[in-house]
């Protein structure tokens, strides 16, 4: 495998990542999140932390509305029906004719037929970034039972995933973000891989979920620059983590200490970060 090139310092990847929170500080972005019921708290409390405005709208007969009012949409077929996948799908046409930015979440896709086939036809409509685990990713690509199901934690390794998520950005022609021990973002022919974070984050349900709405309130900001955008997210995520693990005892205390690092993010602590090349 090719070698990783590093960008360090204020004038690379960290400057622009604190360049990109407080653009989301500054505007607070209304971001509408269509999200399964375990997650709606931490997403709610995440986009909070990070300066933007949460919203979580799935009723159909206001979906056309709300979209027009959003800055961007977050979508997370965590817990599905077909009513909420029909406000999906409502909110990601409208999101398109408004030019406004989508963020999908495939959890679990390749489990059960109706998952699977609900999250291809989401991506049929061109998200702007599709987020998930290795295994989420890898079966997007197959979208065949090839893949045996992982559950919605998911054990490959994100690495293995990366010719998936390249194929599955030219093939969706959306930024595909994989995240793992190393997080790998990439547009079918770029990648960039941040490597940030705690193994205990993995023991709070639903960080994955959260990060992707942080995702979707960057890429609202920076429409486009999807790549580096999601790539900051997810980088600044992790650091408050890591921030938020010097204080805490457990998974409990390192969820309300992550949020408290999230927000209390400044330049010096952002600036610190790296990215990867590939």
């Amino acid at each position: 495998m090719a070698s990783f090139r590093e960008f360090r310092g204020n004038d690379g990847f960290g400057g622009e990542a604190w360049k990109a929170l407080c653009r989301v500080r500054e505007s607070a972005p209304l971001i509408q999140c269509i999200t399964n019921f375990v997650s709606m708290d931490i997403m709610a409390n995440t986009l909070l932390a990070a300066g933007a405005s949460p919203a979580m709208v799935h009723a159909v007969e206001e979906i056309a509305e709300f979209t027009a009012l959003s800055n961007a949409l977050c979508v997370n077929v965590g817990t599905l029906s077909a009513e909420w996948v029909f406000a999906m799908k409502v909110a990601a046409y409208r999101a398109n004719e408004l030019n406004k930015p989508w963020v999908l979440d495939p959890v679990g896709v390749g489990d059960t037929k109706f998952r699977t086939e609900s999250c291809l036809e989401l991506i049929a409509l061109r998200p702007a970034v599709i987020r998930g685990n290795a295994s989420d990713i890898v079966a997007a690509i197959r979208a065949s039972s090839a893949l045996p199901p992982k559950g919605v934690d998911g054990t490959i390794p994100a690495i293995d995933a990366l010719e998936a998520a390249k194929e599955l950005a030219r093939v969706s022609q959306s930024i595909v973000a994989v995240t793992g021990v190393v997080d790998l973002v990439t547009d079918g022919k770029r990648v960039l891989g941040v490597s940030n974070g705690v193994a205990l984050m993995q023991q709070i349900t639903a960080t994955g979920c959260a990060v992707t709405a942080l995702i979707a309130a960057f890429v609202a900001v920076h429409p486009a620059h999807s790549l580096e955008a999601a790539a900051f997210a997810l980088a600044l995520f992790g650091l408050a983590g890591e921030i938020g693990m010097e204080k805490s005892n457990g998974p409990g205390s390192l969820r309300v200490h992550l949020l408290d690092a999230l927000h209390s993010l400044d330049e010096l602590v952002a600036g610190s970060l790296w990215a990867m090349a590939l």
